[in-house]
């Protein structure tokens, strides 16, 4: 018998130490059959390996090979042209071969819930997973979880768009992934991050927040919600304590035990923790070689507007900075008009101008969907005209070619007679009304700062506004509600901005 003991202590004790030498290289998991690696660019590829072991990468005829330090490993292997499949070999004490590898481009998809919305809650769902079949597009998906640190990987893995993979993708990334697979004719990558209901604080290290003393009251919060949650532990051993005491002698008695006590909600794990998400869900990816972002968000932060106008484009640079690829682009998606029509004025026009403003950042570019939304859904189901023009933009942006990418824009405004006059950007091959209808969704305002509906017309690639009671105007607002009736487009077919001429404060600029 001890024999057997001695053999079988023996066998596992072999088993254990193939199964360690075995794992000493593991890449990162976004290193897996299935990936896409961005063309025309340094590619690093990276992940762990016992101290001093000499990595060994081969891809495409490059070989490149590097000792490990502290555990880690990254080599960078150099610029390569689209194509695929192809193989990547890893190569130290054990080899790992990464087989169906594909060049092409890879873009981040990131934000909150309309993001994560997926292809199966979108618009014609049984048709669009049906005709989903596009093994050249890849998925990555990031699990949901918050950290207080950056964290080094991911469990997730890649997978080809099918039908079988689709439906629980987000809808707006594949929707942009499509359209530039169509207009590119080649490989697209794209890696899925998002969490809905975030802001963009989540988004954000710690460092950037904590440089800001505009975004102190932000760490505030969380530090107040973590002290509340000691103390409430606190209070809950307490309680449990009493609780059993009670239900013991309930139970003597016959009696029916009351319910548990509720435990504390820990905010360590809320999505809402600030840098948590960055450092569990954009951290680990970095520096991953990319073409650039897409990002859908801005509802949670819709109360604090003009915290966002600095906020989103910290966040911005927060994540050039990190991933060390200079300004690649960014590209996001103005909020929709959402909510029953209102003539109260309220937070979601200042977001949308915060989210304007962001486009003073180099490389960046917005998806105007002010006439795309759902009154009664803030998770509107049209999500292939959002990835649509996410692509027009980043066909622009990112690839240069020569199209038309964006709605109107206001650029300026000039006071004629008891006219003002508004010019801008984007207007294509000029300004239009579907179907020629009388413009809408325009007001004007004098010295008093009231505004009224205005008379508007289309005159060249500009537009008059007025009214005739107002004989001095100095100031005029767009689709200035949660939900306009507005309908300026250019001859493109993509609607304008949201807008407004004034500064005059707004009713979130004292929200932080």
């Amino acid at each position: 018998m001890k024999q057997w003991v001695c053999l079988i202590g023996f066998s596992a004790l072999i088993l254990l130490v193939g199964t360690v030498a075995y794992a000493d290289i593991r890449p990162h998991a976004l290193f897996s059959d299935g990936m896409v690696l961005q063309q025309g660019m340094e590619t690093p590829i990276w992940g762990t390996a016992d101290d001093g072991e000499t990595v060994t990468v081969e891809f495409r005829g490059q070989t490149q090979s590097v000792k490990a330090n502290d555990g880690k490993w990254m080599v960078r292997l150099p610029p390569t042209k689209a194509g695929g499949p192809f193989s990547l070999s890893i190569r130290g004490k054990n080899g790992i071969e990464i087989k169906n590898v594909l060049v092409g481009e890879v873009w981040i998809c990131s934000g909150q819930s309309n993001m994560q919305w997926p292809v199966r809650a979108s618009n014609n769902p049984d048709e669009e997973i049906a005709n989903a079949d596009y093994p050249q597009i890849r998925l990555f998906t990031v699990p949901r979880i918050v950290a207080g640190k950056p964290q080094e990987n991911v469990d997730a893995k890649w997978g080809e768009c099918s039908p079988q993979t689709i439906g629980d993708f987000s809808a707006v990334a594949y929707y942009f992934g499509r359209e530039l697979f169509k207009k590119m004719n080649m490989p697209i990558g794209l890696i899925h991050t998002s969490w809905g209901g975030t802001p963009a604080e989540s988004w954000t290290t710690r460092e950037t927040l904590a440089s800001e003393a505009d975004y102190q009251p932000i760490l505030d919060r969380w530090n107040q919600s973590y002290d509340k949650f000691e103390n409430d532990v606190r209070e809950y051993a307490a309680k449990l304590e009493d609780w059993l005491k009670e239900t013991d002698q309930m139970d003597r008695e016959g009696k029916i035990v009351s319910d548990f006590p509720k435990l504390p909600q820990d905010p360590r794990r809320h999505p809402w923790r600030p840098a948590g998400l960055f450092n569990a869900m954009i951290s680990p990816l970095i520096p991953y070689a990319i073409q650039g972002a897409i990002w859908y968000q801005g509802e949670s932060n819709a109360d604090r507007a003009y915290q966002y106008r600095t906020l989103f484009p910290a966040m911005i640079t927060d994540w050039r900075r990190e991933w060390k690829q200079g300004d690649f682009p960014f590209l996001f998606v103005q909020l929709a008009n959402f909510e029953y029509k209102t003539t109260k004025e309220n937070a979601w026009p200042e977001l949308r101008e915060a989210q304007t403003m962001t486009l003073s950042l180099p490389k960046t570019g917005m998806a105007v969907t002010i006439d795309i939304g759902d009154a009664n859904d803030i998770h509107p189901k049209n999500k292939q005209d959002v990835g649509k023009r996410l692509a027009l933009a980043a066909e622009k942006i990112a690839y240069g070619h020569d199209i038309v990418y964006s709605g109107p824009l206001y650029d300026s405004m000039s006071i004629d007679n008891r006219n003002i006059r508004l010019r801008f950007q984007h207007v294509g091959g000029g300004l239009m009304t579907p179907d020629g209808q009388p413009l809408k969704g325009f007001e004007i305002a004098a010295e008093d700062q009231q505004f009224v509906p205005a008379d508007a017309r289309i005159d060249g690639n500009t537009v008059l506004v007025s009214h005739d009671a107002i004989e001095k105007p100095v100031a005029v607002r767009y689709a200035w509600k949660k939900n306009p009736d507005c309908n300026l487009f250019n001859k493109e077919g993509l609607p304008a901005s949201p807008f407004r001429t004034d500064d005059w404060p707004g009713i979130t600029i004292e929200e932080r």
